[in-house]
Parts: structure tokens; sequence; C-alpha cells
């Protein structure tokens, strides 16, 4: 049943992803919109056209004051300039209004299409066949649910009305040029080609790089997301670093892409701006030539110059911008490919047969299949099966013969490449996919439950029933009488809030039996006809085991049931029992006739589970999570205790699980409500760019070479104001041959500036573009690596859940570059243009210029209101945004209950719903935040009124001459202006600080567990294996009040094997994970060969433990890679032959040969591609290739169909010898556990006689008394 991902050459991959993976067009960004969307639009860019044109109405202004300065005197030239500051006050309530309409309407209409795309991108994901989802990790979800939409987002709102702002200003430029002067114009906009060749040329490259960054992070993300998810795993075989190490190769590759991109925007914009500024001064040389022949005048020139000028710096702030589009255009690309994908098994469609009734009859007919995404490898040949209406048929086989196919099948999870799977004689590619699911009940073997109560969780199942939409009363009703036949009623009520307990992420406050209890509830609340249990009982105690099964049994009457069971004795009873191996049928009959084939296959596994029973009275409840996991289930304690003397190892197993969750939950009310959380603190900004400038270092050439353009650029501008004065008085140069030389001068002082733009500008977004995509992967890696640092508990708080830290990873690097990159260097321009430009002006005349100096602080206020407006709402809208993705995560992790459940409309409803907070929040932001950045972009003009009335009354008077005004006017006044473009990047600033205050908090965060390798404590490497439990209490971390190990005493002594039973809940899983210091006791002592283990070094305590938990974590790795995970060390890996002999002893091996591409053969995402008992297999193989001497064992052979389960076990045994060993099977001595504390022990024989708590568990587990 192995799936595996057809392996590309990454060398290949990386050159060609960009031509694999085009951006979408921009009108695809707009999909969603609607006539009135576009009528708003289309108003805002009217409104953004109006804002742009009037800035190059200055330049008309200015030729006006320029003629009227060189014509008028006194009285007359302070009308004239009093007229015209008029002007610049009209113009600045123009741009007032101007700019709020259009921000306001693109901010609200930007925010509600990308509240449509994140909502549909999630029902495309549900919706796709399992095939594809199989491939698309979850925590690619996570990514482009956070990360794209936000680029998304960002290049559809008020960039794109920032760039219709910029264009206005550039064709109102050109037109007003044309109308002063055309021939000046014409000569001028020889340069305009050049400027829209070179921004076409960069859009193919800036396309190509981000979508190719974007998928590298997309993987990162997934990597990310099997790590956190599987957390336990990760630190319980200190493979922290070796994720890490994979997870900077992914890091690396996205970063080279990010690099290409910022070298790619640096050269293009530094050609732009040269280009830019070699047209000024052809437009100066060629204006002289026109004065000189008499065709112009000094006002007249300067109006054409200013207009162009103007003109032209809009055009080249459009890169910025533009970049913005670009990137949403790439990120989109992923969104769109799950949103307009049509997938081969649509959920979603209506079309299809819906009979009226079901009969039950099921027929697999001449199936061939393979899974799609290992078409190599056959499943079924030829494959036949009729079950009859009313009917039990159990399948039986070793791991992956096909059982589970079978199920997935029926369910149209996948469908066959040959053959035919009938209802009632109707193929179900002809019924309705919805409608066919709706007339099954699933059980899976690894229950999957969803944040909510309990109440909501079953009634998840009653989805397309007649009792979905009625009263919540007759739902309860419903609901309580399934509970009652899952035997989930008894602990449902004894809990505080009963039904209306919330189960936490993943189920994680209850228990595995639990779960398995809600999970079959769910399935049987519907009522259906078809019954699909693929070991539905096996996370259940004995005695709730015994329970269930007599429901089940129940339940089946009058329903066609197929049931797939390792554990044969729930299957007895069957109709009809159907013997698989390696996809084909090899027995089918009865219980009773199957036991009559001596030598049968049937016969045989059942010998083997009577002998076992026999032998060990093993109790297999697999209700713990995952050995010493508090996972869910973890907060509980299962089982007892079973000891015995034999070698090495300790090994710890647990099967049971009430759940410690279950004790935290009835001794304390609403306590998950109450969970604590860590609040993060506040920093400044200025803090925070030292410290991103500090994580920068590394990197000082880059930021050098940024730093050195950012000062070029900010230095240019001030100087352009000294040769543009002295080319303006040199245009009212009496001498003719004066005035050519002059003109000629300041021409040449124009070719110089455009050099050194050139290279400013490539030197600045180079620099800063280069550091800034090395910071956010650095920042990435940073981040990760800090979480998983951190304790166990510190992932059970609610804030911690996967879903969420993964989205953080992905958003909150990403935002920093708010704080760097383009915005940086943008504000360093800005200090050094304001700081010359205050030098200059009051050097040439320090009255003017102390008068519009005075006015640049109420510029900055009005921008600083504009950005602590903005910062509010996000930090308001994050948290919103942050819970929305972490739902996400949590369904499409789940892909094939929420498919079973028909649940794909209910989640995205309910994620839609919680993205109605941000998105009503993100309106009242667009409709009130905005006043303040329009104020902001207004004010400059009646600052440019109070500059040239001021000014025009110094030069009216003779104080000053028109070169000192026109000094003091373009370095002062037009060079704040264009500094205040820095507010423009407010909303990246407002995000970048609320996310570094985050990012940096989780960075300085010391784990209250040291796990590093660094970490102090004692490192041993030899131990003995003794282990040793003294007066111990305990509660979890984040459930202060819920005690679950009460004055635990235990000894188990080197060599001893070790079994813990009980009932759920007692304490097992928590003993173990104790042993694994996961957590901290609260008094007491566990103690290692007679040490305390906080006195240990972790990681060097932890290679000599391995741990297999009932529920096991595989990654998105080879076979061997996987195997590998277990292996103590980097430098002396274990040989090819180890790994195979593990493999063999986990019995595994033969499977793996059989795979075209053995131990090289790639499992996709958290070992997606094997069936249950092939990754436990895997999961043993990894546990034994570490040679450990504590082996702790949590229902490691659970998820193994009989023979299997013999062979493992057998091997287990073997491995036990000259190990201390904690465990159920074989034991020398039982610990019967309950409450937390032990109420029985001794050897199998004694506890059986004292017909306790054990012997009632043990009896329930024989298959066959009367053999």
């Amino acid at each position: 049943m192995v799936k595996e991902k057809t392996p590309k050459d990454t060398k290949e991959k990386d050159e060609s992803k960009a031509e694999d993976k085009p951006s979408v067009s921009w009108f695809k960004l707009y999909t969603y919109a609607t006539v009135l969307d576009w009528i708003a639009l289309f108003v805002g860019a009217i409104c953004a056209a109006g804002s742009g044109a009037a800035l190059p109405l200055l330049s008309v202004i200015m030729g006006d004051v320029i003629s009227s300065l060189n014509s008028s005197t006194g009285e007359a030239l302070m009308k004239h300039i009093g007229s015209s500051a008029l002007y610049f006050v009209y113009l600045a309530i123009g741009v007032f209004v101007t700019t709020y309409i259009y921000m306001a309407l693109y901010k609200s209409v930007g925010g509600k299409l990308a509240y449509i795309i994140r909502h549909n991108y999630l029902v495309g994901v549900l919706k796709q066949e399992m095939a594809w989802s199989d491939a698309y990790g979850a925590g690619q979800v996570a990514t482009c649910i956070t990360t794209n939409t936000d680029l998304v987002q960002d290049g559809i709102s008020e960039k794109v009305a920032l760039i219709v702002q910029d264009l206005a200003t550039f064709i109102s430029g050109f037109v007003i040029a044309f109308v002063k002067n055309w021939k000046l114009t014409l000569v001028t906009m020889c340069i305009v080609p050049i400027i829209v060749t070179i921004v076409a040329v960069l859009n193919i490259f800036m396309v190509k790089y981000s979508t190719a960054s974007l998928d590298e992070y997309a993987n990162a993300g997934t990597l990310a997301e099997e790590s956190i998810s599987s957390i336990r795993t990760l630190i319980a075989f200190n493979q922290k670093n070796k994720v890490l190490m994979k997870y900077q190769d992914i890091l690396k590759k996205a970063e080279v892409f990010g690099l290409k991109k910022a070298i790619s925007m640096g050269i293009a914009l530094g050609c732009i701006f040269c280009t830019i500024y070699l047209g000024y001064a052809l437009a100066f040389w060629f204006g002289g030539r026109l004065i000189s022949w008499g065709e112009a005048d000094g006002g007249n020139i300067v109006s054409v110059f200013m207009a162009i000028l103007i003109g032209t710096f809009s055009l080249a702030n459009i890169a910025p911008n533009f970049q913005a589009i670009l990137l949403a255009r790439g990120a989109a690309y992923k969104l769109f490919e799950a949103i307009d994908r049509d997938p081969v098994i649509d959920s979603s469609s209506d079309i299809g047969l819906k009979p009226s009734s079901v009969i039950g009859d099921i027929e697999f007919r001449n199936i061939n299949f393979r899974y799609p995404t290992r078409m190599d490898v056959p499943i079924f040949d030829d494959y036949s099966l009729k079950v009859d209406a009313g009917t039990t048929v159990a399948l039986v086989g070793m791991s992956g013969s096909g059982k589970s196919t079978t199920i997935q099948l029926l369910e149209r999870f996948y469908d066959p490449i040959k053959g035919q799977v009938l209802i009632d004689g109707i193929d179900t590619k002809e019924l309705n996919l919805k409608w066919l699911r709706r007339q099954l009940g699933l059980v899976s073997q690894e229950p999957v439950l969803f944040s909510g109560t309990i109440f909501t969780n079953v009634a998840a199942g009653l989805i397309g029933t007649p009792l979905e939409f009625v009263d919540v009363e007759k739902q309860k009703e419903a609901i309580i009488k399934a509970c009652k036949m899952a035997n989930a009623h008894d602990f449902i009520t004894a809990l505080p809030k009963k039904y209306d307990t919330d189960v936490g992420e993943k189920g994680f406050l209850l228990s595995g039996g639990q779960k398995q209890r809600v999970a079959i509830a769910r399935a049987i609340v519907k009522d259906p006809k078809i019954l699909l249990l693929d070991e539905a009982t096996s996370a259940l105690d004995s005695k709730s085991e015994h329970v269930v099964q007599e429901a089940l049994d129940r339940a089946a009457k009058g329903r066609t049931t197929i049931v797939i069971a390792h554990r044969l004795a729930t299957i007895k009873n069957a109709d009809k029992i159907v013997v698989m191996d390696r996809g084909a049928i090899v027995e089918m009959g009865n219980h009773h006739e199957l036991m009559q084939l001596d030598g049968g296959v049937y016969r045989k596994l059942v010998d083997i589970q009577n002998v076992k029973q026999a032998q060990i009275g093993q109790v297999s409840e697999k209700d713990q999570l995952q050995a010493g996991y508090i996972d869910a289930d973890d907060l509980e304690m299962r089982d007892a205790v079973v000891e015995g003397d034999n070698g090495e190892i300790s090994v710890v197993r647990i099967p049971t699980k009430k759940s410690t969750a279950f004790a935290k939950l009835t001794r304390t009310k609403s306590v998950y409500d109450k969970t604590p959380t860590e609040e993060h603190k506040k920093l400044s900004t200025a803090y925070l760019i030292r410290r991103v400038f500090s994580l920068n270092k590394t990197e000082w050439k880059q930021l050098i070479f940024g730093v050195i353009g950012a000062c070029g650029q900010g230095c240019i501008f001030p100087c352009f104001a000294i040769i543009f004065s002295g080319m303006l008085q040199a245009f009212y140069n009496p001498d003719p041959d004066g005035r050519t030389s002059d003109i000629n001068y300041w021409a040449g002082m124009f070719v110089v500036i455009a050099v050194c733009m050139g290279i400013a500008n490539v030197f600045q977004s180079t620099g800063f573009g280069c550091s800034a995509e090395i910071l956010t992967a650095r920042l990435r890696f940073m981040s990760l690596e800090s979480m998983l640092r951190q304790e166990i508990g510190w992932f059970d708080r609610d804030e911690n859940s996967t879903g969420i830290l993964t989205s953080r990873l992905s958003k909150e690097p990403q935002d920093i570059q708010g704080l760097s990159g383009i915005t940086l260097g943008t504000i360093l321009q800005t200090i050094f243009n304001l700081g010359l430009s205050c030098i200059i002006s009051l050097i040439y005349g320090w009255k003017l210029a102390l008068v519009v100096i005075a006015c640049i602080p109420i510029i900055m206020t009005a921008g600083y209101i504009s950005i602590a407006i903005i910062y509010k709402n996000n930090e308001q809208n994050q948290s919103s945004y942050a819970k929305s993705a972490e739902m996400a995560c949590e369904a499409t992790n789940a892909l094939r209950t929420v498919a079973a459940l028909t649940k794909e409309k209910a989640v995205s409803d309910e994620y839609a719903r919680q993205l109605l907070t941000p998105l009503r929040a993100g309106y009242k932001n667009a409709y009130f935040s905005t006043i303040a950045f329009a104020a902001a972009q207004s004010i400059n003009f009646l600052v440019n009124a109070l500059a040239f009335w001021y000014g025009g009354k110094l030069v009216s008077t003779n104080e000053y001459n028109m070169k000192q005004m026109f000094t003091v006017f373009m370095a002062v006044v037009v060079g704040a202006s264009n500094a205040s473009r820095v507010f423009a990047f407010s909303p990246d600033m407002t995000k970048a600080k609320e996310s570094a205050e985050k990012l940096f908090d989780s960075l300085e965060r010391k784990p209250l567990i040291d796990s590093e390798e660094s970490a102090p404590g004692k490192r041993i490497n030899h131990i003995e294996g003794n282990i040793e439990f003294e007066n111990v209490h305990f509660n979890y971390p984040t459930r202060p009040h819920a005690k679950v190990l009460q004055g635990l005493n235990l000894q188990i002594k080197p060599g001893q094997y070790v079994a813990l039973v009980g009932p759920s809940g007692c304490g097992k899983s928590t003993t173990i994970g104790l042993v694994e210091r996961f957590y901290d006791i609260l008094s007491g002592s566990v103690k290692i060969d007679g040490v305390d283990v906080r006195e240990y070094n972790l990681p060097s305590l932890r290679d000599h433990i391995a741990l297999v938990g009932q529920e096991p974590n595989l990654y998105d790795m080879t076979i061997r890679e996987n195997i590998l995970f277990g292996s103590k060390s980097f430098d002396n890996p274990p040989t090819q032959a180890q790994i195979e002999q593990a493999a063999k002893d986990a019995n595994i091996h033969d499977f793996i040969m059989s795979l075209p591409q053995g131990y090289e053969t790639s499992l996709g995402g958290k070992g997606a591609s094997l069936s249950g008992g092939q990754k436990q297999r895997i999961a043993i193989a990894r546990a034994l290739v570490r040679n450990p001497k504590i082996l702790l064992l949590d229902e490691a052979s659970s998820a193994l169909d009989a023979e299997s389960e013999a062979v493992v076990q057998a091997a287990l045994d073997s491995a036990a010898k000259g190990r201390t060993t904690i465990s159920i099977a074989h034991p020398d001595r039982i610990y019967v556990f309950q409450d937390g504390v032990i109420l029985e022990e001794g050897t199998h024989n004694e506890l059986m006689n004292a017909s306790g708590l054990y012997a009632e568990m043990a009896s329930q587990q024989v298959l066959d008394k009367s053999k």
C-alpha cells in the first residue's frame, strides 16, 4: 500500500521551477470582484488619478512664479505669488479628499477579495481527491493561507491605487509638458521606451524568481508542520538538529531565488533612475538651445522640466508598488491552482444519482488498482468481493494486504484503474459523492476529532441527515443515544461541562480510548446503512472494548458492515471472514468454517493469538496516543505495569487510556478556558530595527552596499537642488555665450548625478534586498529552532498549536522585511535626504529654511499617526487570522475524516465565519485610519504654499535672489515631499513591528526544560537501566488543578521486563513521559541509575532511550532516512546492514525490498503512503536501530496483524534481553495502575487467581475460550 512521490532531479527542478509554475494574470487576482466592487475600484482609480494629477500642476504654478520673479517686483510680485499660494491650498483640499476616497475603497475591496480568496482556497483544497491531497502537505496550506494570501491582499489593495496615482502623475506631467513646449517634451520622452522595456524585462524575472522562492518556502512549511505536530517523537530521538539541517537546506534554495530576485530588482532600478536623470540632462541642455533660439523662456522650460521631473519620478516610484503586484501574482498561483483545479473525484459536485433508499449490497468486481503516486506498485489485480446486505464481513490479513484500500475505494477516496465498486448494483462513480459518503459510517484506526465541544464533534455525523438542521434538543437526543451505544456517555457526563466540554486541538484533552468512542458515536449517530470499521476498537482498553464491541455488534444488525481487525476476537462473530494477502483473497468463510481448515491462514492467525494470550495474558488496550505523550491522551495514565528480568533496554509500553485529561477535566471547572498564555513584550521600533541589523550583521558587505546606496540617493537630491537653481540662474543669464557655457556645465552635472543615481540604486536595492532575503530565511530557521527547543508543556498551550506555529513561521519572518529591504533603504535615504537638505538650505537662505524646516514635524506627525492607527488595527486582526489559519490547518491535516463526514462545507463555512472578524476590522481601518494618511499627503501642498508665499516676499524685498529661493525650496520642500513617501510603507512597517515583537520574544524565551546538546547536566556513555519513581506527584502545566500522579512509587530493576496495564486514565502514559522527562514533576523524584533525571544532560540521557508510540510519526523522507531517524550520531550513523537488520527484526524488510526503490522509497507527508501496520513496523525498526538501554513501547504492535504482531513481539522480546523493558508483554511482574496509584501487583497467575481488575481485563482478550 505504499505510495511514493515521483523522485525528481533536484537541480533540474530548481532551474526549471519558474517555467513549471507560472504566475497568474493581474486580472485573475480580481476574479471574485462583483460589479459593485469594480465600480468602487473604478471610482477609487479615478480619485487616485485625480490625486496623482494634482502634483504635476505644481510645475505650472512654479513656472508662472519664475516668470513673475523675473518680470515683476514689489506689490505686483506679491499679488501674483499670493494667488499662486492659494492654488496650492486648493490642491491640498483636492488631494486630501481624493486620497481618502481611493485608499478607503481599495483597502476595503482588497480586504473583501482577500477574504473570498482565503475562503475559496480552503474550499478548493477540501474538494480535491486524496491523490492530490496526499502530495500537498498541511504545512503548504498553512503557508499559502497566511503568507500567500497576505501577499495577494497587498497586491490588490492600496498598492494598486498608488500605482494608478503614480501613472496619473506621469501622464499628466507629460501632458502639461506637451502643452508648455512640445519640442522639449518630445526630446525628453525618448527615455520612456527605455524605462518601459526595463520594467517589462524586470517583470519576467520577478515573476520567475518569486514563484520559485514561494514554492520552496511552501516545502519548508510542510517540513515544519510535520516536525511540530510530532514534537514528542522529534525530542525523544534527539533529532531536532537533523530536521533543522533539512529545513535549512530547503531555505537555502528559497534564498537563492530570493537573491536573484533582489539582484534583478536592483539592476533594473539602477538603470531606470540613471535613464531618468540622463533625461533631465538632455532636457536642460536642449531647453537652453530653445532659449537661445527664442522659442522658450526660463519659466516655460522650468514648467516642462518640473512636469517631466515629477512624472518620471512617479514612474520610478511605481517599482516598489509594482513589486507587490508581481509578488501577488506569483503567490496567487498556488492559491488558484487549488481553487481552479477540477478534481478527478469532486466532493463538491452535485452531479450523480441519489437513490431514495439503500439496501446495502456491496460488490468489488474485477478491481485493478494502484495508488496514483505509485503506479509501479500493484495493490489489486482482478480483485473481487461481494458483501450481502445486512451481513458483517471481516477483512483480516497482513499489514499492507489491501484491507484499508478496500474501504478507501468504497468511500471513493480513490477510483480503481479497472473494474467497478458497486452499491446495490450501481457503480459508485455514478452516485453523487456526498450522498454516497453519507450512507457510510466510517471509524478509522487513528480517530480524528476537531477543535470544539464533544457535542459538535458527534453532531458532525449528522451532516446531510434530516437531523442536521433540527432543534438542538432533538439533535442531543440522537447524540446521547449514539454515545451510550459507543460506551462514551458515562465518561462524558462525568465531565463538568458534559457534552459542552471542549476537546482541544485534535481532541488532545481526551484520551485515545475516549477519542475513539466519540468517533464511533459520530459514525453511528446518523444510523448509516453501511458501517466501515477500520480497527474501530483498537484504542480501547479491554473492558471498554468488550462493551463497545457488543454495541457495534448491535449496531451492525440490519446494516452492511465491513470490519478490519488485527485482534481476531473482535470479528469472531462475523458472517463472513475474508483473509487477504498481497491484494488477493486467499480464504473466505465464517469463523467456524475457517477453523476447520487444517494449515489454513486464518487458523494459524487464531492459534498465534490464543497462544499469545495464554502465555502473557496480554492486555491490548490501545488507548494511549503516544508513549509518554501528553498529546491529548498523554494527559492520561492508562495501564498498569508488568515487570520482568531480561537485560539491557528499558522499554516502556502503554496500552489503555481513560486520559489524564479526563482526570483534569473532572477535577476543575472550565480549566481549558483558563489555559495560561504568555504575553509578548512591547518593543520600540528603533530597538527592533537595531535588532534586525544585529541579526543581519554577517551580511555586512551587502548592508554596507545598501547603506552607501541609500546615503548616496539621499544626498543626490539636495545636490540636485543646487544644480537645478544653478541651471535656473543660467537660463536668465543675459550674456548668450555665458548662458550657453553655464547651461552646458550644469547639464554635465546632471550627467554626473545620473551615473551616481544609477550606481546608488543598484547598491541600495541589491544590498538591502539581498540582506533582507537572507534575513528572512535566517529568521525562519531561528524561529523553528527556537520552537523546537521549547519544553513539551509549551506546545500544550492553546496559542502554540501546530497550525498557529506553522502560520507564524511563514508570516513573521516575511513581515519583518518591512523593517529591512526596500523599506529600510527608503528610511535611510529619507534621513540623509532631509539632513543634507536642511544643511544646504540653512547655508543658502536661513530665514526661508527655518520656516519650511518648521513644517517638517507636521508632515512627520501626520505620518506617525497613520502608522499608529494601522498598527493598532493590525494587532487586533493578527490573532483572528492566526486562529482561522489554525482551523484550516487542522482540517487539512484530517482530510480523510473531513471527506468521510462530508464536512467540507461545514469546515469552509466556519473558516469564513472566523475570517469575518479581521474583515470587519479591516473595513474600520480602511475608513478611519486613512484620514491620517490622506492628511499626510495633502499637507505637502500647504507647505508648498507657505514656502512660495514667504520666499516670494523675501525676493520682493530683495533679501533673496531667485537662486537662493529655489535652492531652499527644492532642497527642503520638494525633498520633504519625496521623503514623505516613506509613509506609503506604513502598513509594511506596522505588520513588521507586530511580527518582530512576537518573533524576538519567542527567540528570547528560555525553555523550562533544556534539551539542547549544550545544556548543563551529567553526560553519560552507558546506563544500566534502573528506573525508580519515589513518591511522585504530578499534574500537567496547562492544567495545574488536575492531579495526575499522587504519590507514585515504583522500581524497575536493570534488565526487568515491565508492563503497564490498567484502565484508561490511570497514569501509564504519564509515567512514560516522565521517564523521557517531557515534563518535570511537582514533588518526589524520577531516577535512572539512582540519579534524578533532572540532573542529566537530556540529549545524553535520551540517547539511551527509544520510544515507539501507538500512532507512529513518520516523515516525508525515504524509508532509509526514517529508520536512520533513530540513530544516535551524525558522525557514525548505522550501516546499511544494521538498518536492514533492524527492519528484519521489525518484520518490514521483505516488504521494503518488494518496492521498486527499496529503502530509497519516499513515504510522502507523515508517511501517508504506508498502511498503519507498515508505519508501525518502520517506527519499531527506527527504535531498534538505536540499540537503546531503555525501550518504551506504547502499543508498539497494536497496528499489526496477528502474524506480524507475533513476529515483531518475538523480536522485541529478543531485543529486551539484557535490557530494562517496560511493556505489556511477557512480564515477570505486573503492576496494575488506577487513578495514578498502584492498585494490584503480582505475576500473571497471581493476579488471575485474585480475580481483580487485571483478571477482568485479561479474560476479555481470549479469542476462543473453547479452544
